[in-house]
């Protein structure tokens, strides 16, 4: 089976030490400058989760056009996309679990593709993420997901610099970070093209800043 195959069969692909690891402590301190409390965001966040404004910083922008994770947003996507959000989160000591979910396709199947840029190691004791490999795509008269059957979940666990690229139909979730230990993440969204309209209507309740002009066009990412 190759790359792609196993990706689209999967829903999802591991980059391993995809961040230089130069950039590493910069991005964490960006990260920490921009935590702002969850009633200075337009909408409310989770009071269990730390949340990061850092859109518009330079490194963090070029994170999010590393090729190799333009690469593979492309493969998902399957057509000309743009970058439509990026903040940063991390589960605060006894927060950040989830019931397992999907975020969900806008128009078609695919169109949309998630990424985690993991700031620091992540495993099962500080809340890494936990899905669910092929539930991006369930087969025909598979039955309805069960989002309490965590039987077929797998926890991801890795090191800072990772990222973790999927469809945003794969059933996924946060953990609980039982230590308290710190998992600073980078959460990115691509939108296929079609969806610029739709991106700029709620652009504001997602507090996006950065300029979300640019297009990438899977045939010619090198």
């Amino acid at each position: 089976m190759t790359d792609r195959e196993q990706l689209h069969r999967d829903g999802f692909v591991l980059l391993r030490r995809a961040i230089p690891t130069q950039w590493l402590d910069e991005l964490r301190a960006v990260f920490d400058a921009g935590v702002k409390p969850s009633d200075q965001w337009p909408v409310p966040r989770g009071q269990d989760w730390r949340h990061s404004l850092l859109d518009v910083d330079a490194r963090v922008q070029a994170l999010c056009r590393l090729p190799a994770l333009l690469a593979v947003v492309g493969e998902l996507v399957g057509e000309r996309f743009f970058l439509s959000q990026v903040e940063g989160r991390e589960p605060l000591a006894g927060g950040g679990h989830q019931r397992l979910h999907r975020d969900l396709s806008a128009q078609r199947p695919g169109d949309i593709a998630n990424a985690l840029a993991y700031l620091d190691d992540y495993g099962p004791e500080n809340g890494a993420t936990r899905l669910v490999p092929g539930s991006h795509r369930p087969g025909p008269g598979e039955p309805p997901v069960d989002f309490n059957d965590e039987s077929r979940a797998k926890q991801l666990s890795g090191s800072a610099g990772d990222i973790l690229v999927f469809d945003v139909d794969l059933v996924h979730a946060g953990s609980l970070n039982v230590i308290g230990a710190r998992r600073r993440t980078l959460l990115i969204s691509y939108f296929s093209e079609n969806l610029y309209a739709t991106h700029l209507e709620t652009a504001a309740l997602r507090n996006v800043r950065m300029n979300t002009s640019a297009r990438f066009d899977p045939a010619n990412i090198t």
